[in-house]
């Protein structure tokens, strides 16, 4: 049985019934996750040079979840060893007004990764079918749609060759309480504070709501949704670094080969 298995939406999927102090991948000793994590970012490496060298498919990674969930630590830490120039990373911000003057999805077709290329999107397309709905700026039937769109978008992604890992990084209350007052004490870290994460802390039960209607509906064969428990940093590298892993090996990716290098000797 995969040990994904039990962190997958399905149909009886209740994100309120996962723990998000869950550690079962963070197994031994500080030193040997450590280590652990560092040998899953080399595999990671190799992989991304193999699905490049093939140069056909291509892989995109969705990390979503709420504010200090640890989207910019998961980038840091499971990408660490990997080549930048295997991976693009897409930060997806509040609409722009050129943005928003188009349909919601049009600012995502154009960061999808290329052929052989790892993509990651830090928050995704699924902002449109969270901020919306709690604030109120689209009814249930706009909504609908929107989830429907989504999944037809993915789905077109997938039939061209994109293998999509969609990972929610679930986060507890208490644990957000105290990594927002650890921005606010330190200095160096102030920046990434703003007066607009507690206004969205304060709605912290509508936006549950939100994500569990909006993982069940958009948890697809294609696509499907994994929960991953965030309040553990290393718990939660360890869990996107073997399923990345996990899923780059299942592709059996083979380089492409050039037949007019066969016999040539460099002298």
């Amino acid at each position: 049985m995969s040990r994904f298995k039990n962190y997958q939406v399905g149909a009886k999927f209740k994100l309120s019934k996962l723990d998000t102090g869950d550690t079962a991948f963070a197994i031994g000793s500080d030193a040997s996750q450590r280590d652990e994590l560092d040998a899953l970012a080399l595999k990671l490496d190799a992989l991304q040079n193999l699905l490049h060298a093939e140069g056909r498919r291509k892989v995109l990674l969705v990390l979503q979840g709420m504010d200090t969930s640890g989207k910019d630590g998961t980038v840091r830490w499971v990408f660490s060893r990997t080549s930048p120039l295997g991976v693009r990373v897409a930060a997806f911000k509040a609409p722009s007004e050129e943005e928003r003057a188009h349909d919601f999805l049009w600012r995502c077709h154009a960061v999808v990764p290329r052929a052989g290329e790892l993509a990651v999107w830090n928050r995704s397309h699924y902002e449109d079918v969270l901020v919306p709905v709690v604030e109120g700026w689209i009814d249930k039937a706009e909504t609908r749609r929107r989830y429907a769109q989504i999944n037809d978008f993915e789905r077109l992604l997938t039939e061209t060759g994109t293998v999509i890992v969609k990972c929610m990084l679930h986060i507890g209350k208490e644990e957000q309480r105290k990594r927002l007052q650890a921005r606010i004490d330190t200095p160096d870290k102030q920046w990434k504070f703003s007066m607009g994460d507690l206004t969205v802390r304060d709605k912290w039960d509508d936006y549950q709501r939100a994500y569990q209607k909006a993982l069940a509906e958009t948890s697809t064969r294609e696509a499907p949704w994994t929960i991953v428990p965030a309040d553990s940093k290393i718990n939660r590298n360890l869990m996107i670094a073997q399923l990345l892993v996990r899923t780059l090996e299942a592709m059996k990716l083979v380089p492409a080969t050039d037949p007019k290098l066969a016999g040539l000797v460099v002298r």
